[in-house]
Formats: structure tokens, C-alpha cells, sequence
């Protein structure tokens, strides 16, 4: 497998790169350690960690995971972002927001994040190219 490229970047994880670094996929865990690797943070909102869990969630590992990541808070700056956010795409609704505080809290980390995300269109336009987004399929 090839290294991931993350050039001293923070990472950020969607519910489906978290939920696949819990469950221990090969292409998430070279991410991680690329990351680790580069020192660069490898981040996880607190909504995010909120929206993967399930009760098939192995808690042993999502712990293990979560141990290795930075869980940033949604703090009160980071709605009033992702507010802002949604406004400017004309965007609502659950998904959206879940989607909104993500790219809220890429956004206030270092440089130029990459994002880790199933649903790179909606990522994409919430960023509007002030973040790197890599679709997970």
C-alpha cells in the first residue's frame, strides 16, 4: 500500500474514517500513522465521535482509536462557524450540520487541512477550497 501524502497537515476524519479506523482498516490505519509519522494531528469533532456510535460499536476499540486522535469540542466559536457556514451554502437540516461543524472544525486547525470524508461534494462546497478533501469509497 502507498503511503498516504499528508506533507505536515492536520488530518480530519468524517464518521466513515472514523468508524473505519475503529474498525481497523488497513488504507485508515496508513493514514493515521502517516500522520502520527509527520506529527500532525489527526482530529475527530466531538459530534463526529457522537454520530458513529452504534450498538455494534466495539467500544474497546473506538476507545483504543479515539486514544490516538484529537477530539476537538464544538465549542461555541466552531457553531457560530459552521453556522456561518451553512448560510453561505444555502445548506440545512441534520446531515448538513453534522457536515458543517466537520468542516468548522477543520477549518480553525493550521495550514491547510485534509479532510477524510464520504461525502466529499457537500465537504467540498462547505470548504470552498480551503481544505483538501479525499472521498472515502
Amino acid at each position: 500500500m502507498t503511503r498516504p501524502e499528508i506533507t505536515g497537515r492536520p488530518v480530519v476524519l468524517d464518521s466513515e474514517g472514523l468508524s473505519r479506523a475503529v474498525a481497523r482498516d488497513t488504507y485508515l490505519a496508513a493514514v493515521v500513522k502517516a500522520a502520527r509519522d509527520d506529527r500532525c494531528p489527526v482530529v475527530v469533532s466531538a459530534m463526529t465521535v457522537v454520530e458513529t456510535v452504534h450498538p455494534a460499536t466495539d467500544q474497546a476499540a473506538l476507545r483504543w482509536t479515539l486514544s490516538r486522535l484529537t477530539v476537538a469540542p464544538v465549542t461555541d466559536d466552531i457553531a457560530a462557524d459552521a453556522t456561518r457556514l451553512l448560510i453561505s451554502t444555502g445548506r440545512h437540516g441534520h446531515q448538513p450540520a453534522v457536515d458543517a461543524v466537520v468542516c468548522a472544525t477543520a477549518l480553525r486547525l493550521p495550514g491547510r487541512p485534509i479532510i477524510y470524508t464520504s461525502d466529499p461534494d457537500d465537504i467540498r462546497r462547505l470548504v470552498d477550497g480551503r481544505a483538501t478533501v479525499v472521498p472515502l469509497h
